[in-house]
């Protein structure tokens, strides 16, 4: 049996990483995720203007004057009537014009207007009104008698140093925003990658049964032996395209880009050296601000230089208390639990119908709690990775794939860390057998209409 079940899992893992397909895409991923990565940056960067807001200011408190502009808004007093200045703002194509009506309280401000060209986007409307409620503020503020340096002091900025306390009492620094991005992107990888190869295990069966390969195949294997070869097969496949991800990053990042920068550095020293000639030989020459500049960038690319940086990035992460082997265990361990829980179902589905097509109806039930834990991992458990959403969702083995690895950057402790684990093991092995009980009568019906009811019969059929 064992030897079977491993044919199988070789020969599908074979067939896979010798595709051209296998080495196009694992060599080109990486740098599809780093172009893609520049693009939204760029694009990010793009979209960051600065929105003019005129501003008609009837109130007779000034609060005008009041209004503090900043790099993503510039308010623009204006004098013109309000109906004129509505026109005014559209044909300047401002942002949009704020109205501050005649007999306006500061105690009790009603009736304020903002008018926008469209639809006022919820980001520009919450930065109108945050400008808005500081110039109230400080108009009360001056009422009250406060000098503009007591103004000054009142809004000083206080520093804030995030200290991470553990179960010990051992205290490091901590970075809401590096862990943050790190949760954001351990879940947005193990989602995709748990979606791409239990596809990959759904399409592989379905084009085996729509061949008849797999009849023959059934004639030496059983039923449960082939699917769980197949499943393992493609999950060696997704291993070892991380390990080549992961040598190929390094590799970029620790070897060919110091090449490059090496590169400009020799050529910042031939063209430094070049017109000295033979003065070049003096002390003059030596101590020049651009021989300087050049030894010192030469002096940065020295190798034990880099290995300092490295070293230092090394050390910069340890101080912010972030568990990075424990993300990396995580990570594989949640991927291979993930990955053998729903491609186990995508198997048995691409079993039960004969036309792709149809799969349709049954890939929903199935992605459903993948999809409900990447919604709710960003809107909810990226805010409180310790609340009882978070704690709940990481221990149902079908949304815990998910939102554990968010948990993980943010320290989780052992034990539940354990239970998840044990849990998802058994949920694949429930799953498991639910879908070996329905890919066992799948693979061998054919031109029957298969519904919800009839998969529930298949999974009671006696031997």
């Amino acid at each position: 049996m064992a030897s079977k079940f491993l044919l199988v899992a070789q020969r599908e893992y074979l067939t896979r990483v010798t595709k051209r397909a296998f080495v196009v895409l694992t060599l080109l991923v990486p740098l599809l995720f780093a172009g893609f990565g520049l693009f939204v940056a760029k694009i990010a960067q793009s979209d960051e203007t600065t929105d003019i807001i005129d501003v008609r200011d009837d109130s007779g408190l000034n609060i005008a004057s009041h209004l503090v502009s900043t790099p993503q808004l510039q308010f623009l007093p204006v004098e013109s009537s309000l109906t004129t200045a509505k026109q005014n703002f559209q044909k300047e194509k401002h942002a949009g014009l704020l109205y501050l009506p005649a007999g306006l309280s500061q105690n009790d401000p009603q009736g304020v207007q903002f008018f926008g060209k469209g639809n006022i986007s919820l980001n520009k409307e919450s930065r109108v009104q945050t400008a808005l409620t500081n110039a109230f503020a400080e108009l009360k503020m001056q009422k009250s008698g406060l000098t503009q340096t007591q103004l000054d002091q009142l809004r000083a900025k206080v520093p804030l140093n995030s200290v991470s306390v553990d179960e010990a009492g051992k205290e490091k620094d901590s970075n809401s925003g590096v862990t943050t991005s790190i949760a954001s992107a351990l879940a947005v990888l193990i989602y995709f990658f748990i979606f791409l190869y239990g596809v990959q295990v759904m399409r592989g069966v379905g084009e085996e049964k729509s061949s008849r390969v797999m009849e023959v195949m059934l004639s030496a294997v059983k039923p449960f032996d082939l699917m769980m070869g197949k499943i393992v097969g493609i999950a060696g496949v997704g291993l070892t395209q991380f390990l080549l991800w992961g040598l190929l990053s390094w590799g970029a990042t620790a070897v060919v880009v110091p090449l490059l920068l090496s590169d400009k550095t020799t050529k910042t020293e031939v063209v430094t050296t070049t017109p000295a000639g033979p003065a070049a030989a003096g002390p003059s020459a030596s101590s020049s601000p651009l021989a300087d500049g050049a030894a010192a960038s030469a002096e940065q690319m020295n190798p034990a230089k880099r290995a300092g940086a490295v070293g230092g990035l090394v050390e910069m992460v340890h101080k912010l208390n972030i568990p990075i082997w424990t993300i990396v265990f995580g990570f594989i361990a949640y991927f291979l639990g993930g990955y053998l829980l729903y491609s186990a179902l995508f198997g048995a589905v691409g079993a039960a119908v004969d036309d792709q097509t149809d799969t349709q109806q049954f890939m929903l039930p199935i992605t459903m709690p993948l999809i409900l834990s990447y919604i709710v991992g960003f809107t909810v458990i990226l805010r409180n990775p310790d609340g009882p959403v978070a704690f709940w969702m990481s221990m149902i083995p079908f949304t815990s794939p998910v939102a554990m690895v968010i948990r993980l950057p943010f320290g989780v402790p052992a034990w539940q860390l354990a239970l998840s684990i044990g849990l998802l093991i058994v949920g694949f092995v429930g799953t498991v057998w639910v879908a070996a009980r329905i890919y066992r009568v799948g693979i061998l019906m054919y031109g029957k209409k298969v519904t919800y009811r009839e998969l529930s019969k298949w999974m009671f059929y006696k031997e």
